[in-house]
């Protein structure tokens, strides 16, 4: 194992407290501070020790990809890291987004190469699913809830101009993509009025404190009305939401442990002020009701919890030492580990590491199993190949 140095996002919804006070730096910090990147990717690789220096670990896996990443994961995903592993720390609500599946990642990024107008919906060929676990108390919107509900909630409002939107809902399931491209494509002139009466007739209701906050920081995104679509989910520590392709979603605040697929797709619909681009989100979006969008943590052994997702990019375990003085995780490398609290040493064959809050570790797949011990808690990202 040895220590990685990850950078930081400073993207305008992040926190400047959170990753500031994880890592024991002075709070608040100079500005907002959204997302601690660890891993290979290459719109902000992580960094090791080299020769009284820094090299990226881009170069270090590029230099040696079977002996850093194993010939398993390099026959499945190529030479390259397949999973990012995140700090993200939101102070304001994120985009309504969603990504893509690897079909439609590998296709879309195609297109995009043979566009001429020099936008692009895909920055690379690959799928993004996510799971985030929560640190703390965390709220998000995550996926679509009963479109029964969603009409109640929305015919309780008594704004007629949803009416078109209410006679979708009204068809169920079938009826939740009509809805949504409704509000996504509303006239630009209207949106403005649209957001405002929604706002004033929700201050009674149980929504008003969503609308509320999406409202006052996005007054004429029909955004603000389509997160009355989806679930609102408030996360306690430890438990977590699973992102598949095609799941619309928003973190609103908190912070949090997030694992994805090596990818930087991002398709949004709304409360953003980057490109938005409907008809490609509309065409990615899977329509489905989401009834348990939590997913509570399994453990797999004395101090080990995991959370079990559907894809071979990745996994990820939590590990917490102190009352169990030693864990030995038996999982294949390569591995990203990240320290939330205490202190912990991290050890493979190769070397070991001491770890501290806000610290982390790269080992590669020629590690053998990995073995933490100390106290305190770390996540350990790992390919999901068995």
């Amino acid at each position: 194992m040895e220590l990685l140095y990850g950078p930081i996002k400073d993207y305008a919804w992040g926190s400047r407290c959170a990753i500031a006070e994880l890592q024991g730096r002075p709070v608040p910090s100079e500005g907002p501070e959204a997302e601690l990147w660890l891993g290979a990717h290459p719109g902000a690789p992580a960094s090791v020790d080299r020769d009284g220096g820094r090299v990226a670990l881009t170069e270090v896996l590029a230099a040696d990809p079977a002996g850093w990443l194993g010939q398993r994961v390099v026959d499945r995903f190529g030479a390259r890291l397949p999973f990012l592993l995140k700090v993200l720390a939101a102070a304001a609500p994120l985009s309504l987004q969603a990504h893509p599946d690897a079909e439609q990642a590998r296709a879309g990024y195609a297109a995009d190469d043979a566009r001429c107008d020099g936008h692009r919906n895909y920055v690379d060929p690959f799928h993004k699913p996510e799971l985030l676990v929560a640190l703390g108390p965390m709220e998000a919107l995550c996926g679509f809830r009963d479109p029964a509900v969603s009409a109640e909630v929305l015919a309780g409002l008594g704004v007629p101009a949803l009416g078109p939107v209410l006679d979708a809902l009204d068809a169920g399931a079938a009826g939740l993509a009509e809805a949504v491209r409704l509000l996504l494509t509303w006239p630009a002139a209207d949106r403005a009025g649209l957001v405002a009466a929604v706002r004033k007739a929700a201050v009674v209701g149980p929504d008003a404190e969503l609308v509320e906050l999406l409202a006052e920081a996005y007054p004429a995104d029909p955004g603000v009305v389509v997160a009355l679509l989806l679930n609102r989910v408030r996360l306690a520590p430890g438990e977590a939401i699973w992102m598949p392709a095609g799941n619309l979603h928003a973190y609103l605040r908190g912070t949090g442990v997030e694992v994805m697929a090596a990818s930087d797709n991002v398709l949004r619909g709304g409360l953003t002020r980057k490109r938005v681009d409907v008809a490609e989100l509309l065409r990615v979006l899977r329509f489905e009701v989401l009834d348990q969008p939590v997913v509570a943590p399994r453990p797999v052994a004395d101090g080990v919890v995991t959370w079990p997702v559907p894809v071979a990019d990745f996994a990820l375990h939590r590990v917490t030492v102190g009352r169990q003085p030693e864990v030995t995780l038996t999982v294949p490398g390569p591995w990203l580990v990240l320290c939330t609290s205490g202190q912990v040493d991290v050890a493979d064959v190769v070397a070991p590491v001491t770890l501290g809050p806000g610290q982390a570790a790269v080992g590669s797949a020629a590690g053998g199993s990995l073995t933490v011990s100390g106290a305190g808690e770390v996540y350990v990202a790992s390919p999901g190949l068995c």
